[in-house]
């Protein structure tokens, strides 16, 4: 023992480097901290609660749906990764799932294809046509799924005249944007019709709360004999119910006849979870309506679901924005009174109520007594995916005001290539649009404005001082030449003059070329001269093959628009010839690779590439070392910016 620091550096060192490791997680937003503890909890292959192996599963969709919202929010791969992986222990080459009987019946057994239609959007993705097929699997399962007489979803085959609350989130949400992915209208007015029936059966005219099911042959002993409907009001139930409303009008279009209906539901629903929220804690009940009776607690999931459905309705403007200091209230209960931290740094779950059901064997009569029966788990995945959808929501609010009020227009008309659709063979128009999910879209920039607080449109038309008026952002992206469309839009002198006499009253400019093979550079130089800039014919950052470091721009120069970001990868861009007004805002290599232009009150950005599509954002396909996602935000940071 003459050394004995020599046996103790080692330690020391592990100490340190895991004290390094936990401060570097507790930098992270909740909602990736809890997807990585999540992982790490179930490194392989998601297990749901004491089950020894792997299996189709409701828990295991809702992971997907959180872990998906968790990597659009970040641009790390690492959770899409996840998703995909876990799929392929499922989906087989023929399309058919593991595990999955579609004779069952399930509702629950849908909610996976979430995951399926995720993978079913985005390019490069191997073997895709499995999860296309799988998706198509589930849908065919709601085509011959039984029903109550009114057309009513059957919770289960095994449960028959049945309507519960959690069937609207398990099938409803995948139904929707099954129907808006592959052109299916009539789909939406069925999910329409469900929403409808539980808001004529289960709605308690007397406190506004939601019972947990009804059995419309009135023969279950635990349904009421006049009405139907079970005994109790269930908080997970009425939460499955609200994050159902909230995602399902994600696909219903603004003109669709059923949308005001579904609004008015949440709205309807949103009084009622502020009436009953614990005014000390902020959190919600396990059996609501009964909060001081003897036994009931607070419940993880619930309050989880509730913050989630309440703040999401908030941001996309169902709600008042009274309902947001509502959320936050709840939020912050729910970090004091379920989430803990442990010794590693790692986040951990509690308070989540293991299940709750209707009948079966043993038999669940519904009642509160019944309810208290069921035991609680620390991470529940009902619980932890909850927590993640809600810790998003939370934190887009945190940073939305930037955008607030204003829009931000994306050019349809100079950019309008056509093509026939890889999922329903019908034309659309695709290559920077704001929908596309594929390489060339811009889905994933135009999240970070509306997570921004922003409001995102297609301007599809030649721009008019009258188109451009409600816009705060312009975007012009790659005009067409005649080699990606027989009759393009070009830019024309009238466009150019309203285009500047707009940045002149205000506006916010961005012009994005490409390379000159790729781009009609010849009239858009009419217009970005008005600004000082030229794309020249010169090309830089020729990226040959999976090279990607020649495709690097250091934006270090750039820290008046790129607070965060350091390095970005843009390949074969046309360069900049740069005069007043506009100014180099990044040089490589003596090149002007963007720049901005201060006219009248307004202001412009210029790059000759589209850079921040999907392919170069979502982490799947450049080095991590490279920051386009946080780019993307910060550029649209300083876009919506005065």
């Amino acid at each position: 023992m003459k050394h004995p620091s020599r046996f103790l550096l080692p330690f020391l060192g592990l100490a340190l480097l895991s004290e390094t490791t936990a401060a570097q997680t507790a930098t992270k937003p909740y909602s990736q901290r809890m997807a990585d503890a999540f992982i790490s909890w179930n490194p392989d292959s998601i297990v749901v609660g004491n089950a020894k192996v792997s299996r189709w599963n409701y828990e295991q969709g809702l992971m997907y749906t959180a872990l998906e919202r968790v990597w659009e929010r970040t641009g790390d791969a690492c959770y899409y990764t996840y998703i995909q992986k876990d799929l392929n222990r499922f989906v087989q080459k023929d399309g058919s799932i593991r595990t999955y009987k579609a004779e069952e019946f399930q509702l629950d057994n849908v909610t996976p294809g979430r995951g399926l239609l995720l993978l079913s959007q985005l390019s490069a993705v191997p073997e895709q046509d499995k999860y296309i097929k799988a998706a198509q699997l589930l849908r065919k399962q709601l085509d011959a799924q039984p029903r109550t007489k009114e057309g009513g979803f059957w919770h289960k085959k095994i449960y028959p005249n049945q309507m519960w609350l959690d069937g609207l989130y398990m099938a409803a949400p995948f139904y929707a944007e099954y129907s808006r992915v592959f052109n299916q209208p009539a789909g939406l007015d069925d999910v329409a019709k469900q929403f409808a029936l539980i808001e004529q059966h289960l709605v308690d005219p007397k406190t506004g709360l939601l019972y947990h099911g009804y059995d419309e042959s009135r023969e279950q002993p635990w349904a009421n004999k006049t009405t139907g409907q079970s005994p109790s009001f269930w908080d997970r139930a009425v939460g499955w119910y609200g994050m159902a409303l909230v995602d399902v009008l994600d696909y219903f279009p603004a003109n669709h006849p059923q949308r005001p209906a579904l609004v008015k539901a949440l709205q309807r629903l949103a009084p009622v979870l502020a009436k009953y929220q614990d005014a000390k804690t902020g959190t919600w009940s396990l059996v609501m309506g009964q909060e001081g009776r003897k036994g009931n607690y607070a419940e993880a999931s619930g309050s989880s679901m509730f913050v989630y459905a309440l703040a999401k309705g908030v941001r996309l403007g169902y709600l008042d924005k009274k309902y947001a200091a509502v959320a936050k209230k709840g939020y912050e209960g729910i970090l004091k009174t379920f989430v803990a931290t442990e010794a590693n740094g790692a986040l951990a779950y509690n308070g989540t109520v293991s299940v709750g059901g209707l009948g079966g064997k043993p038999y669940r009569d519904g009642t509160f007594d019944y309810y208290l029966t069921e035991p609680l788990r620390k991470n529940d995945l009902k619980g932890v995916g909850p927590f993640i959808l809600a810790s998003t929501e939370m934190e887009i609010a945190a940073e939305a005001g930037i955008g607030q009020g204003k829009t931000v227009g994306l050019d349809y008309f100079f950019n309008h290539e056509m093509r026939k659709s890889p999922l329903t063979g019908e034309q659309e128009q695709w290559h920077y649009t704001w929908e596309e999910r594929q390489h060339g879209g811009f889905w994933l920039w135009g999240a970070q404005f509306r997570e921004l607080g922003a409001r995102t449109v297609a301007v599809p038309a030649a721009p008019t001082a009258a188109s451009l008026k409600p816009l705060s952002v312009y975007i012009i992206v790659d005009p067409d030449s005649r080699k990606e469309s027989p009759k393009p839009n070009y830019v024309q002198p009238a466009d150019s003059k309203v285009i500047t006499e707009w940045v002149k009253g205000g506006g916010t400019l961005v012009l994005l070329a490409n390379d000159t093979a790729n781009c009609e550079t010849k009239r858009f130089n009419e217009l970005a001269k008005n600004f000082g800039v030229q794309f020249t014919a010169q090309s830089v950052n020729m990226v040959q093959g999976a090279q990607f470091e020649q495709g690097k721009v250091d934006l270090t120069s750039g820290k008046a628009v790129f607070k965060n970001a350091g390095t970005a990868y843009v390949k074969e861009l046309s360069v900049l010839s740069v005069a007043a007004p506009a100014q180099p805002l990044v040089t490589n290599n003596g090149k002007v690779i963007m720049a901005t232009a201060r006219l009248g009150k307004g202001k412009v950005f210029i790059l000759g590439d589209p850079w921040l599509y999907n392919e170069y954002v979502d982490g799947r396909k450049i080095p991590a070392s490279f920051e386009n996602f946080q780019a993307g935000k910060d550029l649209a940071t300083w876009l919506l910016g005065k």
